[in-house]
């Protein structure tokens, strides 16, 4: 028997004008709500030793460090009873990419806003603080089970994306075509089951792997995308039983590979992308995957086939500096000395994704792939006569990122090799990410910080035979699937028999893709930033996390690589929200055709 909390809170972040987070489309901006967005929250007691974590999901696309750092801080101001810090808390989200943005303290992940947005920023983070407090609220006694389910084939709810790159993993023994795409995902539902002590339910968190990418860029509305709808039908569901106060969480699983879209509609222009949902309508199409989603859940939240959950709870968090990570071999195929890099984004992120939406033309990133590969000679050439430390950072850049074609470079704050970006070679008209980087440029911008986070944290939270494994980065179908298998068998040892994924958890910096996915370089692999080895730094950290946790608390012995930086108001101050030209002409036009109409 457990004491649990659940709870809700309002982070609708609206502004009009202000980009929508995911696509990173100067166009895709919110000029209405579709849905309410909300932070679910629930936390949990053990009776005997007093130990007590929380879990909150939000609707969102991906959790900063900015929010978990404002949430602790207002926490520790208003509810310092309530002993929430950096190790019991995880903030996870559900990543819809019609959330807002602009509420990061690391200005790439602002550039689609652009900017930072100080409202929305703090909408978000009344709305966590809300969840949690309402949680605290009506705490309760309650018993925890936990039960999976299966996606029926037929259903029409997660694809893969990138087939050419997930065919390369070992694992696959029978290659993925376009007709076994559906097959090529992780179609299982984990559920966490939170009852009363007579039964009555209070709530559930399920874990399913697909992308709350059913909207597109040419969207304008905030939404939950299809994750938001399935915790409406889910809340919905139990209400018309007589349970009100029932709260349904849609967490994300390792959906880095995977879509909900399906069908291909040439008829759309390149920039939308050529696919859709089940229906020309995408909002439709949205419900209608939410609807696959919710019915799967109730199914097994309804089930009598449920395991139920005992023991102690236990959690640890490690803040690992993943630019300066040497990989243990076991993680690397005996490979020695494989290490992480700075942060780097390459070309083939920036072209974005064949089906949920493209990025740059392919002249554009045709040409940039060009430039960045004259930019990786003149370097190598440069270095064999320039002294010994630029030679070291010239070798390391390109034996970590390996393959990759490199644009931006956010840990050293350079675009195709130089850090004067006002003249870089790629004009501002050729495409609007180059656009607004110049601008912000010309505006100082953090010109003493990095433009993504290299400090980032990694979480366990243990409740029983049950774990959660929180990270900052979105993981590929076989990444997750090797690093839970990783971790049930470390984690079993101490009596866990269930180990589920927590991608989004407390910060966000790209993509983690499994080093043979990274070597076809399409968008998750452009966009998994510390390198080839990256996931085999996650790897590493985690089997040194989980080792220790094996351990008594008293004897853990691990350390924090390094603390993220702290961003001053002055620095958020010169990075602020700015109405670009495109959405200035684009309000212009509407109030011509407004006042033509008489309106």
């Amino acid at each position: 028997m457990y004491l649990v909390g659940t709870g809700k809170g309002d982070i609708t972040g609206f502004k009009k004008g202000v980009g929508l987070l995911g696509y990173g489309i100067h166009s895709n901006t919110m000029e209405e709500i579709e849905t309410p967005l909300t932070a679910r929250a629930f936390v949990f007691i053990d009776e005997q030793s007093k130990r007590k974590m929380c879990f909150v999901n939000c609707e969102l696309g991906f959790i900063t460090l900015a929010l978990k750092k404002g949430a602790l801080k207002d926490l520790e101001r208003k509810h310092p009873d309530f002993k929430y810090d950096e190790d019991n808390l995880m903030i996870t989200a559900q990543h819809t990419h019609s959330g807002p943005s602009g509420y990061s303290y690391y200005g790439l992940y602002n550039l689609s806003t652009p900017g930072f947005v100080l409202e929305i920023y703090r909408k978000i983070v009344d709305g966590i603080v809300e969840s949690i407090v309402n949680a605290e609220k009506n705490i309760k006694p309650s018993e925890l089970q936990w039960s999976t389910g299966v996606m029926e084939p037929e259903k029409e709810v997660a694809y893969q994306r990138s087939i050419d790159a997930y065919n390369l993993n070992p694992e696959v023994k029978v290659k993925a075509t376009f007709e076994t795409r559906h097959l090529a995902v992780n179609r299982e539902m984990t559920l966490l089951k939170v009852n009363e002590k007579d039964g009555k339910e209070r709530g559930s968190i399920n874990w399913y792997a697909v992308h709350p990418t059913n909207l597109p860029n040419t969207n304008h509305k905030l939404c939950g995308d299809n994750k938001g709808f399935a915790a409406t039908y889910l809340e919905e569901h139990f209400a018309t039983k007589g349970n009100s106060d029932y709260i349904g969480v849609f967490a994300q699983g390792n959906c880095g590979d995977v879509t909900p879209r399906m069908v291909h509609n040439p008829v759309y222009p390149f920039q939308r992308g050529q696919w859709e949902g089940k229906f020309p309508d995408d909002m439709e199409s949205a419900k209608f995957n939410g609807r696959i989603q919710f019915e799967k859940a109730k199914d097994i939240a309804e089930s009598s086939d449920q395991k139920g959950i005992s023991g102690a709870i236990d959690y640890e968090l490690m803040f690992v500096n993943f630019t300066d990570v040497t990989c243990d071999p076991k993680f690397t195929k005996g490979k020695q000395n494989a290490q992480t890099g700075k942060a780097a984004l390459g070309v083939a992120f920036f072209t974005g994704t064949k089906i949920d939406g493209p990025g740059m033309h392919p002249v554009v990133g045709g040409l940039t792939k060009r430039i960045s590969r004259v930019v990786k000679l003149w370097e190598k050439v440069l270095a064999k006569f320039s002294n010994d430390d630029y030679k070291k950072v010239i070798e390391r850049k390109y034996r970590t990122q390996g393959v990759k074609d490199i644009l931006i470079e956010s840990n050293t704050r350079r675009i195709l090799g130089t850090k004067y970006i006002d003249r870089l070679i790629v004009p501002a008209w050729a495409d609007p990410a180059i656009a607004t980087f110049k601008y912000f440029y010309k505006k100082v911008g953090h010109v003493n910080k990095p433009w993504t986070p290299q400090v980032l944290p990694i979480q366990l939270f243990i409740i029983g035979d049950f774990a959660l494994a929180g990270f900052p980065f979105e993981i590929t179908t076989i990444a997750g699937k090797r690093l839970t298998e990783q971790l049930e068998g470390i984690l079993k040892q101490r009596g866990v028999n269930r180990v589920t994924l927590c991608p989004y958890a407390n910060g966000y910096s790209g993509y983690m893709t499994t080093n043979e996915e990274y070597q076809a370089q399409i968008y998750e692999g452009g966009h998994t930033v510390f390198g080839e080895w990256s996931f085999a730094a996650l790897q590493t950290k985690f089997d040194l996390l989980a080792n220790e946790m094996l351990k008594p608390k008293e004897e853990r012995k691990f350390v924090h690589d390094a603390i993220p930086p702290d961003f001053t108001e002055e620095e958020l101050n010169h990075f602020p929200f700015y109405k670009r030209a495109w959405y200035i002409r684009q309000e212009l036009i509407r109030a011509r055709k407004m006042e033509r109409r008489g309106l």
